[in-house]
């Protein structure tokens, strides 16, 4: 069994989409951010479940989907860190994520 642990990035990230659901529907801000949740728990027991996008092989990250919102993480050990979260239509340069965490 993995433990989840969350970046301080990847929380700020979330909290700022959070934020701008919430504009037009807190409701909704609520379900994203409780499916987000719901989503990286399921890590715990399957860690390798996320894809490996195309511009991350050869490293040891991945990715969920949890619409709208696209979750990416790095397997250590018996360890899935979260370190980022973006909105599903955003442009997000891949290479930020390795850079990152360097």
């Amino acid at each position: 069994m993995a433990r989840v642990i969350w970046a301080e990035t990847a929380l700020r990230d979330l909290e700022s989409i959070a934020e701008y659901i919430e504009l037009d529907d807190p409701d909704a801000a609520k379900r994203v951010v409780r499916r987000t949740f719901e989503k990286t728990d399921q890590l715990e027991d399957f860690p390798e479940s996320g894809s490996k996008p195309r511009g991350l092989k050869g490293t040891p990250y991945r990715r969920l989907i949890s619409k709208p919102v696209l979750i990416y993480y790095r397997i250590e050990d018996d360890i899935a860190f979260i370190v980022h979260v973006v909105k599903e239509e955003r442009k997000f340069d891949l290479s930020r994520i390795v850079e990152n965490q360097k």
